[in-house]
């Protein structure tokens, strides 16, 4: 988890504030935030955006790279379009992703929690790992060393590394416009580069986020067109840098955990 970075955890009843720094979670504020009777979408995105605004309290900058969002509770029990479309609003109106956590993911954190410190608290469980599953993109070509990089930060973190499973490359196939790894078959034609497109993408189903890989800030073309399957799923995606060159800005966030 990054030094300085503020989290904010939405449950059913109330909103808590944390910090993390040297190395600890520190509680901000702790306050009740009633949603009423109904679960519309509306209600929900009006509540955590009138709180969201009063987030310069704890950072005079407040964005998707220092500010991360988690929803439990009632968000959950949203059905799929209405959490999509409030974690659209919330984007528009606030620059930040929403992110609802799975009932699964939740209890996950809770059990990493009460096991490293005690705690029954999920974010306790959350900045120690955040992520059980991931996979990784980017472009293998330009930016291998880059990508086998984040890999090692996340693996090191716990973290398993669904797709690419290994970065070790094909002899036969470096240095070509589409390089295959020693886990992948070679191409039967070259139609059959979908296949492995697909194979990569398929595992976005499975994974808790998508880290995109991006030096620079530069978005490769094989990306944005990644992108698109990504925003399809609603899966959660995270940029190592600010992205560029993508034309329409969509819920993500920037930036892993040191």
């Amino acid at each position: 988890m990054t030094e300085g970075r503020v989290l904010v955890h939405f449950d059913s009843e109330r909103v808590s504030v944390y910090r993390f720094q040297s190395g600890e979670l520190k509680l901000l504020k702790r306050e009740r935030l009633a949603y009423g009777d109904s679960l519309v979408g509306e209600v929900l995105a009006d509540r955590v955006g009138e709180f969201c605004a009063g987030l310069k309290e704890f950072s005079e900058v407040v964005d998707n790279k220092g500010t991360r969002l988690y929803a439990t509770g009632v968000f959950q029990r949203l059905p799929q379009p209405e959490a999509v479309a409030l974690v659209n609003s919330i984007y528009v109106d606030t620059g930040l992703y929403f992110n609802i956590v799975g009932p699964e993911l939740e209890r996950f954190y809770l059990e990493t929690g009460l096991s490293a410190c005690g705690s029954n608290d999920m974010v306790e469980g959350l900045i120690r790992r955040e992520f059980r599953t991931a996979v990784v993109c980017g472009s293998f070509q330009q930016s291998l060393g880059y990508i086998e990089g984040t890999i090692a930060r996340l693996r090191e973190s716990g973290t398993v590394v669904l797709s690419p499973r290994s970065t070790r490359i094909k002899p036969e196939t470096a240095g070509s416009d589409f390089i295959l790894f020693d886990y992948q078959d070679l191409l039967k034609n070259e139609r059959d580069t979908w296949r492995h497109k697909y194979v990569h993408m398929d595992a976005f189903r499975k994974s808790d986020a998508v880290v995109v890989c991006n030096p620079g800030g530069l978005v490769g073309n094989g990306t944005i067109f990644e992108l698109g399957f990504m925003s399809a799923l609603s899966k959660r995606v995270i940029f190592t840098e600010e992205p560029r060159g993508v034309s329409v800005l969509f819920p993500c966030e920037v930036g892993l955990g040191s």
